[in-house]
């Protein structure tokens, strides 16, 4: 059994498969942790995302949320407004994809439980043989420049800042979430450097991964987005 924690999902024009996402995810905390709760933050959807959501949360065994971003604010700004939401003393977020199985949710959640780490969060990178279905090969490359140019515009040591599967315990981690301000898909950047820069404990932890279509991310647009912020980061240390 886990310790009661909070699960922010972000979404944003979700409706397709936001509801099967937060069936799964309250059949697997209603076992695993009937005292967590789950946040869903609408970052502005067009679509009927909300509608989905609230009908998916029908009968919930768990503490259910449905926060409101409107308009739409990008998905630093949803992922931040749900942990700082969040009334438990752990906060994991992912996204709507599951792109990473539920079932990798103990990795993270017990380090910070036992008092071992501060953050813990998901990677893709330190064992590639979890990966079960790939990125097309140009978003993969373009992942692993990123990172790269992360490790050294930052100096974290860090392989894999992007994936979508980070925890927190939050009474440590607050102070950081309110500081932080990147709104774009940076954002994990930017709370992985306040943490490492404030001397939390950070662990990034090999976890399973498929790639699912339909992801916002548009390679060249977000990349070169994704490069200004992190360079307005590195000006701002």
């Amino acid at each position: 059994m886990l310790t009661p924690f909070t699960v922010v999902i972000p979404c944003y024009n979700e409706a397709a498969r936001i509801g099967e996402t937060v069936h799964s995810t309250l059949d697997f905390l209603s076992i695993e942790s009937p005292g967590a709760e789950l946040i869903v933050v609408n970052d502005g959807s067009t679509d009927p995302t909300a509608a989905v959501v609230r009908d998916a949360f029908a009968g919930a065994k768990v503490e259910t949320r449905l926060i409101e971003n409107f308009p739409n604010r990008g998905k630093g700004a949803a992922v931040r407004s749900g942990l700082l939401a969040a009334t438990k003393p752990v906060g994991l977020f992912f996204d709507a994809d599951l792109s990473t199985p539920l079932s990798e949710i103990p990795k993270l959640i017990e380090p910070i439980a036992k008092g071992d780490v501060d953050i813990a969060f998901g990677s893709r990178a330190l064992d590639r043989k979890l990966i079960g279905v790939h990125q097309p090969w140009r978003r993969e490359q373009a992942g692993r420049v990123f990172n790269l140019i992360v490790r050294l515009a930052t100096g974290m040591p860090f392989w894999d800042t992007q994936c979508g599967f980070k925890a927190f315990r939050l009474d440590v981690c607050r102070p950081i979430l309110e500081k932080a301000h990147t709104v774009g898909f940076a954002f994990d950047v930017e709370l992985l450097l306040l943490a490492h820069r404030a001397g939390l404990r950070l662990r990034e932890i090999p976890v399973r991964w498929n790639h699912a279509e339909g992801s916002k991310v548009r390679v060249v647009h977000d990349s070169l987005r994704m490069l200004r912020e992190v360079i307005a980061l590195r000006m701002n240390r």
